[in-house]
């Protein structure tokens, strides 16, 4: 996807939206969940685990089908920038510090560069902007090429998704699913449109993209991450599994806001 849509970018200050959204979310998950883990006393990984969780969306595997389907090929050149120089490259740096800080151990900067200079995504990423950058158009059998291997991203997210999927009705973390959900689906997305159409001003399917993007379900490999590092792995499943599904009842109410702002 980012060597079939990069490419066809126009490199200008409009690029930053979308690119700002993961950071926007992130911070604002930082502040929200450190401030109030400090003040009600929650232990390192439990705060740990709601800042990944809250602030990181599924803006790739669960955002590639919603965007194609409500936006088409235009949003997915957006979805591109919002996930690869946004998401992605949030939870390798900022979010394997905040994992490594609210855990026992400790951040290890070497492998975080490795782990994101290696990452496929992130070359395909570094080329497509190269490709931007410099103005360089794909030959048009290659171009194809990719475009039919992007096709088959969103049947394969849709699949690998869904066997995620598991609720425990008996957890003592409802509490603090609503609150992670709450930032995540409701306040993140809000932020955003308030901030990026009230506040800067703009419009345009860049922009409701953006938003859309916002308010999508928490991401499957920041659970991972709590896994990896110790930090309430339960909750983070149950964050995952719970949000994914309520995403797109909060998806369609986004949608809807969208339609009349």
């Amino acid at each position: 996807m980012a060597l079939y849509y990069l490419p066809k970018v126009e490199l200008s200050e409009k690029l930053l939206f979308p690119i700002g959204v993961a950071w926007i979310g992130f911070l604002l998950s930082f502040i929200v969940f450190s401030s109030l883990g400090k003040w009600l006393g929650w232990s390192k990984s439990l705060i740990g685990c709601t800042i990944l969780m809250g602030g990181l969306g599924n803006t790739s595997f669960v955002g590639i089908p919603v965007i194609e389907a409500l936006y088409d090929k235009e949003g997915l050149e957006t979805l591109v920038l919002v996930d690869l120089p946004g998401t992605f490259i949030a939870l390798s740096t900022v979010g394997i510090l905040v994992a490594a800080t609210y855990s026992r151990g400790e951040a290890n900067f070497n492998q975080i560069g490795k782990r994101i200079l290696g990452f496929p995504p992130f070359l395909a990423f570094c080329v497509g902007f190269m490709c931007i950058l410099f103005k360089i158009e794909m030959p048009e059998t290659l171009d194809g090429v990719f475009e039919n291997l992007a096709a088959t991203v969103t049947p394969l997210a849709l699949v690998s998704v869904g066997f995620q999927l598991s609720i425990e009705k008996r957890s003592k973390h409802w509490g603090f699913v609503v609150l992670v959900l709450t930032q995540q689906l409701i306040i993140w997305p809000l932020v955003i449109l308030l901030f990026y159409k009230t506040v800067l001003g703009q419009s345009g399917t860049a922009i409701d993209v953006c938003v859309m993007e916002a308010g999508m379900a928490p991401m499957i490999t920041a659970a991972i991450v709590c896994n990896a590092y110790g930090l309430k792995p339960k909750l983070s499943n149950m964050i995952v599994s719970i949000g994914i599904p309520l995403s797109f009842v909060t998806l369609a109410f986004w949608y809807w806001i969208l339609t009349l702002v």
